[in-house]
């Protein structure tokens, strides 16, 4: 069992597992409450270096599956997903081929359609992100977002990053009402 962490939280995986290389990063959720509409969440990830993502095909998704260099794969979307057994969508990272100069990867969830089914994270519970160790399926660390976002459409759960020759993941937590189209511009994805 990995280390919990609150908001804010970050942990050195490094530490935790001296000779990590590949990580799994599960994401889950359940929904509280419908309109009748169902549920479609979806996780990316963003590589970044200097805050900003190194260009487009290296915002992965459900349309982008893999990054160019290799180091990110998103195992493809759950459409259905909440069902609470299992991760509803994971992304791996294989850190020995993530470029140097990224300095973390980012993980969003959003809420697909949001707008038009009238849906935000208020209706979202038990939702997660956890970091997995590829090669002993060992937990290293989870987030359980907590907060009450009854406005946001996207969330930032948690990031991999590197600090001092080390990886480290910190839980982030923090809603954007503008969606994943919101997140994709801070970052600096061209969204059209």
């Amino acid at each position: 069992m990995g280390v919990t962490l609150a908001k804010g939280g970050n942990v050195s995986l490094s530490k935790a597992a001296p000779n990590l290389t590949q990580v799994r990063i599960g994401l889950g959720w359940k929904a509280r409450s419908t309109t009748g509409a169902a549920f479609d969440l979806d996780a990316s990830a963003l590589l970044c270096a200097n805050g900003r993502v190194l260009g487009d095909e290296y915002f992965v998704f459900y349309n982008n599956l893999k990054s160019p260099d290799g180091s990110v794969e998103h195992t493809g979307d759950e459409l259905v997903g909440g069902s609470g057994s299992d991760d509803d969508e994971t992304v791996l990272v294989d850190l020995t081929l993530v470029p140097a100069h990224v300095e973390k990867i980012v993980f969003p969830v959003s809420i697909y359609d949001a707008e038009t089914r009238s849906q935000t994270f208020g209706q979202v519970v038990d939702a997660y992100i956890r970091v997995v160790n590829q090669q002993d399926d060992q937990e290293l660390a989870r987030y359980d977002l907590s907060e009450d976002a009854s406005s946001e459409t996207a969330m930032i759960f948690g990031e991999l990053y590197r600090r001092d020759g080390e990886w480290k993941f910190r839980a982030v937590g923090q809603g954007y009402a503008s969606g994943l189209r919101g997140i994709a511009l801070d970052f600096g994805v061209n969204v059209s």
